[in-house]
């Protein structure tokens, strides 16, 4: 299983170092001690720590955005069917979902916990500006 180090973490999830630590620390992500002794996220927990974070935001944090076009993130979830899948990703603050063949999940080895890229490519983006909180 894959593990990432607290910059790493930070990074797929948008925040600072220090905001990763303070999840450690008071419990909200958990993390383990490689080798030398840096903390370490398994890719599942922080899959399932991403996916509990889009399904509850925190108010007040964004005040102004515009995705790119090239999104990197973790594996949240891949649903399987015999034809299709359905795979999530958290990058970010940005919950992506993306459909596609079960033969290119598989191929890809898409799964909870596995670092990706998704390209969008769209003809009708909404950009929104929330109210300041």
């Amino acid at each position: 299983m894959s593990t990432f180090r607290i910059s790493e973490v930070a990074d797929l999830m948008g925040v600072s170092a220090d905001t990763v630590r303070r999840w450690t620390d008071g419990g909200r992500l958990a993390a383990t001690r490689d080798h030398h002794g840096h903390r370490v996220v398994e890719g599942r927990a922080l899959a399932e720590f991403a996916r509990s974070l889009a399904e509850n935001p925190e108010p007040g944090h964004v005040v102004a955005a515009s995705a790119r076009n090239r999104l990197r993130g973790i594996v949240t979830n891949v649903l399987r069917d015999k034809v299709m899948a359905q795979v999530e990703m958290q990058a970010g603050p940005h919950r992506i979902v993306s459909l596609m063949s079960r033969e290119a999940a598989d191929e890809l080895g898409l799964e909870p916990g596995v670092l990706a890229l998704a390209s969008v490519k769209s003809t009708n983006v909404v950009i929104e500006i929330p109210e300041p909180g």
